[in-house]
């Protein structure tokens, strides 16, 4: 094990020494100031017999497992500061999420790297163990001599996370502020990935994620999260203005199944915050019944007019570029927005621009279901046809929907 390391284990409870070798007390706490430094040590909480004193790291001169030195020896009594985050307090034995890992992890122990500044010794935040190794570390803590217990570590394997990897969760969001604690990194996590954390977080850190991260990634987040209870629950956490600009981001389908969730006060109060064309189309959805085609349905789809061509297919496509990565079909419509064809994506890339989408089409009845079809009949069809996208009509065979077989194949989990 590296002479420059030390873990927070055998710093709790170090002596602290004066100029002259007195015994001050011992130390309490470490403290970060992440706005000063993101990795250095800014102060030691030194406890004396009666009160808890602060030693700046420029007051520090030497540190090692036989105790803490100090140089200057005019410490201040201690006071909770806002903007310092404390390594035993606020880090030992809570959750934080392992960026690189994808997953949420309980602090077990804090390593430092020692470091020689010109004449002082200064400690930087290393690594957050999660490992066994941690664990039987802090179980001889005060019971075994620190330099035992680091030869009987050895044969255990580290578990540990780079510091620069940790998402602090602070539900607070002024000492969020405060501590400079960012988590934008969780963005690059695939959405799938970052539902399968937020539903292993506390409540709290639950709505720190989505208080913090961005709207779009917060919306195709919370549509992976599988449960619509816990879907509405972090909704309802939310303030109502960041709530509607999460659900404005949703599909319209999705977002009604999870305002439908909620309660009606909250869900209305969300609604008012939303733009208004999005508030509307989720609101002519939250109408059906939720076990009918029209309560699976999704109200974002593209139609073109059957007498078309495949180039006006396509700049309606490129219109619409925000549905590209869930696009499967292009319907085909009369002037009363009737269904007449479907025609998948990919064949209109295999013809000339010229060529006329019915023809295309075939002269085959397209498969659609009713608005009022219950939910069964839905995945009877899409599962007799192999379908993945099945459109939705009303009384008169207009268009105004499509279920997709994700849209089912998450109606099936719930059931």
């Amino acid at each position: 094990m590296a002479s420059n390391l030390l873990f927070l284990t055998e710093l709790m409870g170090m002596r602290v020494c004066d100029v002259k070798g007195r015994r001050l007390g011992r130390i309490r706490d470490a403290c970060l100031a992440p706005r000063v430094d993101k990795v250095r040590i800014d102060q030691f909480l030194v406890g004396g017999e009666w009160n808890w004193w602060i030693a700046r790291h420029d007051q520090i001169s030497s540190i090692s497992l036989d105790g803490i030195r100090l140089r200057d020896e005019q410490l201040v009594p201690y006071h909770d500061d806002v903007w310092t985050l404390r390594m035993a307090r606020d880090l030992l034995d809570k959750q934080i999420i392992d960026a690189k890992g994808r997953k949420v992890v309980r602090v077990n122990d804090i390593t430092f790297e020692l470091n020689r500044a010109g004449d002082h010794d200064e400690l930087w935040v290393l690594e957050v163990d999660v490992g066994m190794r941690s664990v039987v570390r802090r179980l001889c803590q005060g019971i075994l001599p620190p330099r035992l217990v680091r030869r009987l570590m050895v044969r255990i394997a580290p578990n540990s996370i780079p510091w620069e990897f940790c998402n602090i969760i602070e539900p607070d969001p002024q000492r969020r502020l405060r501590l400079n604690i960012d988590l934008k990194g969780l963005e690059d996590i695939h959405p799938a990935d970052l539902a399968d954390i937020v539903e292993e977080l506390s409540h709290e850190g639950r709505e720190a994620v989505f208080e913090t991260i961005d709207s779009e990634v917060a919306a195709e987040t919370l549509s992976e999260v599988e449960d619509t209870k816990t879907q509405a629950a972090i909704l309802e956490s939310l303030d109502a203005d960041r709530a509607a600009d999460i659900v404005g981001e949703m599909s319209p389908d999705e977002a009604a199944d999870v305002l439908a969730e909620m309660e009606e006060s909250s869900s209305e109060a969300i609604l008012e915050e939303m733009e208004a064309e999005e508030k509307t189309d989720v609101e002519e959805l939250l109408g059906f019944d939720e076990k009918s085609a029209g309560g699976l349905m999704n109200s974002e789809f593209i139609a073109a007019p059957e007498g078309g061509t495949v180039a006006d297919a396509l700049r309606i496509v490129r219109e619409n570029e925000e549905h590209v990565d869930t696009l499967t079909h292009v319907f085909l419509v009369d002037g009363d927005g009737r269904l007449t064809g479907s025609l998948p994506v990919g064949r209109l890339l295999l013809v000339e621009p010229t060529a006329l989408l019915k023809p295309l089409a075939g002269a085959d009845d397209v498969v659609s279901v009713p608005v009022a079809a219950r939910h069964t009949r839905v995945a009877e069809l899409v599962d007799k046809y192999n379908l993945m996208a099945l459109p939705v009509v009303d009384e008169a065979g207009a268009l105004v929907g499509v279920v997709t077989a994700d849209d089912v194949i998450s109606m099936l989990r719930q059931d």
